[in-house]
């Protein structure tokens, strides 16, 4: 496959002498006439490479590259302008620029950048900027898109207090590391952090595992046990799918949560802790409690502050860095050296759902590391990715739909106001799945009123 270049230029004429001579070198080629156009196609579909103009009439090249930057930092953009300047080639290389050429352009000189950029050196100075970016090995957590944003800044403000706290999330969003950040920013860090995970037991053995047991309270109950309320004294207790907990331990927990006191199993004899309580589950627990499955008085008592951990497909501007931190974590264990991502299966990464979330993530790169042969891991190494794209190119065009005698504009905009209906008016997940940037949304929306 011939290495694809966008071409991003508002003067007709040099844009088709470079399309022309870049053909001539075997490049296949996409033309855009503007920065915004230039960010929709990036957005729509894979390039090795963009060679883009920085004066054009309405978004300029400096702009459009910080976008695509945004969308995917694997991508290697060679600036171009007539209006050679210091501070626009420093503007553009903080900006996220592979290289900067000066019109009228030097074909020799552009030819090799170009081929140097299709090799990997940009793969090596943008997973030394991710590796920058990665977070302390205290709490794992990774991302600098909004929802994680503000779901951080959430934990930094709660994380003092002693409230309890429910964090709610699909299966694989991470929210036991959650949880671990509330501890490791508590008052409580010092003491330890008890995790228990009330699917993996049974209701008795639930019990026993919560409050401890006397000896002799049952069968194969040779000794005196404490419990994980009394190990994490003064400390958090983290209670992980606390919706699967059966009616009979939620009344004890219940107890445990108002008065500060347990009962080991086979005892009468209260004890008192002072413990924190962090709960997790992927249920709606309010469905739980409206469906008689989950007691109200332990929900409300739980719920004192709720955390959502956004599912990774409402965050894909997160996947290079998720991807680059578990890279390095994989590399490490396997004793391997890789130096990063195509710019081609990090284009797939980020376009991919992710159903099983961060956890899939995990496990499809730590598959890569083990199997990739190379010095980059390419879309050969995550067949998941490749099959899915397979997929999406068969899939057939809803025949259902009539589209005949409606313009072109109503069309998209039905399509946009449908898209925004479906996503519960999540703007980017609504612009993500319109294959166009969340900025490019906002001004169709404010074209179209809706």
């Amino acid at each position: 496959m011939n290495p694809s270049i966008l071409i991003v230029d508002d003067d007709f004429a040099h844009l088709t002498m470079l399309r022309t001579m870049l053909k001539g070198w075997g490049y296949d080629v996409d033309e855009a006439e503007d920065g915004s156009v230039a960010v929709d196609k990036v957005t729509s579909r894979p390039y090795d490479g963009v060679l883009m103009d920085v004066r054009m009439a309405h978004v300029g090249g400096i702009e459009a590259l910080k976008e695509i930057m945004k969308f995917n930092p694997a991508i290697p953009v060679l600036i171009m302008t007539a209006y050679s300047s210091v501070e626009t080639a420093v503007e553009a290389l903080k900006a996220g620029a592979y290289d900067y050429l000066t019109k009228p352009l030097d074909f020799d000189e552009l030819r090799l950048t170009l081929e140097r950029a299709m090799d990997h050196t940009r793969l090596v100075s943008e997973n030394r900027e991710l590796r920058k970016m990665l977070p302390d090995k205290g709490t794992g957590m990774v991302g600098t898109s909004a929802p994680m944003k503000e779901l951080m800044e959430t934990i930094a403000t709660v994380a003092p207090s002693d409230a309890t706290i429910l964090i709610q999330g699909e299966s694989g969003t991470g929210k036991e590391l959650v949880a671990r950040a509330i501890h490791q920013n508590s008052r409580r860090k010092a003491k330890p952090l008890v995790t228990v995970n009330c699917a993996a037991l049974t209701e008795s053995l639930l019990e026993s595992e919560l409050f401890g047991h006397e000896k002799g309270a049952f069968t194969g109950a040779d000794k005196r046990r404490d419990g994980r309320f009394v190990q994490a004294h003064k400390g958090t207790l983290f209670l992980d799918e606390i919706g699967e907990v059966a009616p009979g331990v939620q009344a004890k927990l219940l107890r445990a949560l108002q008065e500060g006191e347990i009962q080991r199993v086979g005892s009468d004899k209260p004890i008192m802790v002072d413990v924190r309580v962090i709960a997790a589950t992927n249920r709606n627990l309010l469905e739980e409690v409206r469906d008689k499955r989950f007691r109200e008085d332990l929900y409300y008592r739980l719920n004192v502050i709720s955390l959502a951990v956004p599912a990774l497909r409402h965050r894909p501007e997160d996947i290079p860095l998720l991807a680059q931190f578990f890279l390095k974590r994989f590399m490490e264990k396997n004793h391997k050296r890789i130096r990063g991502f195509s710019s081609r299966l990090m284009d797939r990464m980020i376009r991919y759902d992710w159903p099983g979330n961060v956890r899939e993530l995990e496990n499809a790169v730590e598959r890569a590391v083990i199997m990739s042969t190379g010095e980059f891991i390419t879309e050969r190494d995550m067949p998941l990715l490749a099959s899915d794209a397979s997929a999406d190119q068969e899939r057939p065009v809803d025949a259902g739909v009539d589209l005949a005698g409606h313009s072109l504009e109503e069309i998209e905009r039905q399509a946009i106001m449908a898209t925004i209906e479906a996503t519960g008016g999540n703007k980017s997940e609504a612009a993500r799945q319109l294959g166009i940037t969340r900025a490019t949304l906002h001004n169709k929306m404010k074209k179209y009123g809706v």
